[in-house]
This record gives structure tokens, C-alpha cells and sequence, in this order.
């Protein structure tokens, strides 16, 4: 191999501050949001909050966590590959056990796209940062591109996710008359 891995790793330093900086700036959203929505949720709604809040923060954590990572010059491809391996399996299980929770028990009613951005198209995010392990492992450069498609995926999903629980929040909300805006 011509190119070191430093070399290659820095060219995708902005890439990296780039989706580091939103995942981060957006997991303290997370906590704003659920402080605001503190008042709508009761005990009823602990398993929907364990099932979506949660994975949220998870995938928005976990990019943020990739970026700081590849951020390290000093890599060597094994350690940057092994590292990258220990998140993707960590997500990948946790991403089977939302999917799990949400696909086989269904607890609560979760419609099909909620059930695909919460925890199949995670998982696939977490597959692909375990086939840029592998690729990393072979010290082959397409391991980092698919790293960032990855790192999109995550950041996507949970973008959609964060916004779709804000909806939720928004349409449980108590209005001025005591009610909610879902009450029909």
C-alpha cells in the first residue's frame, strides 16, 4: 500500500468534525427535548421512551464516538479496525435488541417506518461500520468510505427519529383547555 493510513484518515478530517460536531450538538438536543417533554410523558409511556429516546441518543452517541476515534492520527489499521469492530458489534446488538423489542414483542403500536428507522436501517448502519472493520483489517482504503456510510446512516435514522418523537411530543402536549392535540 502506497498511502499510509495517517495520510488517508486525514483526508477525511472535516468529514469527521463535520458529522462529530452535529452528533454531538444533537444528542444535547435529545436531552433539551425530553426535558420539555418531561411533562407529557407519564409511567405508561416508560417502554415507549426506552424504545425510542433511547436508541436515539445510542445512534447519535455512536457517531459521535466514530468521529473522535478516526480523529486519532496515530492509528495503525488493526487498532482503527479492531476499535471500529467493538462499536459495530456493541450497536449491532443493541440495535437487534430495539429491533427485537419493537418487531417480535410490540409492546405498543409502532407503525412499519418507525420500525424500519428505529431499528432495521441502525442496524445496517452498524453492519457497515463492521464491513469497514473488516476492510480496515485488510488494510483496504474502502474501509473508510464504508465508515462514513455508516456514520450517514446513523446520523440519518436518528435525525428522522429525533424529529419524529418531537411530533409525538407536540401532538401529546397538553393544551390550554386540558387536553391534548390527539384527543378526538
Amino acid at each position: 500500500m502506497d498511502t499510509s493510513l495517517a495520510e488517508l484518515v486525514e483526508d477525511w478530517h472535516d468529514f469527521d468534525v463535520l458529522v462529530g460536531t452535529a452528533a454531538a450538538t444533537l444528542v444535547g438536543l435529545m436531552f433539551v427535548a425530553a426535558s420539555i417533554g418531561a411533562s407529557v410523558f407519564t409511567e405508561k409511556d416508560r417502554a415507549a421512551l426506552k424504545a425510542f429516546i433511547s436508541p436515539t441518543v445510542v445512534h447519535f452517541t455512536t457517531v459521535l464516538v466514530i468521529a473522535v476515534v478516526a480523529l486519532v492520527p496515530t492509528h495503525e489499521w488493526h487498532t482503527l479496525a479492531s476499535l471500529l469492530a467493538v462499536v459495530g458489534v456493541a450497536g449491532a446488538v443493541y440495535s437487534t435488541s430495539v429491533w427485537i423489542e419493537l418487531f417480535i414483542h410490540r409492546r405498543f403500536n409502532v407503525d412499519v417506518v418507525d420500525r424500519l428507522f428505529y431499528a432495521a436501517i441502525p442496524l445496517l448502519g452498524h453492519l457497515l461500520l463492521l464491513l469497514a472493520a473488516l476492510f480496515l483489517w485488510r488494510q483496504s482504503e474502502a474501509g473508510l468510505d464504508l465508515l462514513a456510510a455508516g456514520q450517514i446512516t446513523l446520523l440519518l435514522a436518528a435525525i428522522r427519529n429525533a424529529w419524529d418523537m418531537m411530533i409525538w411530543i407536540m401532538i401529546r402536549a397538553p393544551t390550554a383547555d386540558g387536553g391534548s392535540r390527539d384527543d378526538t
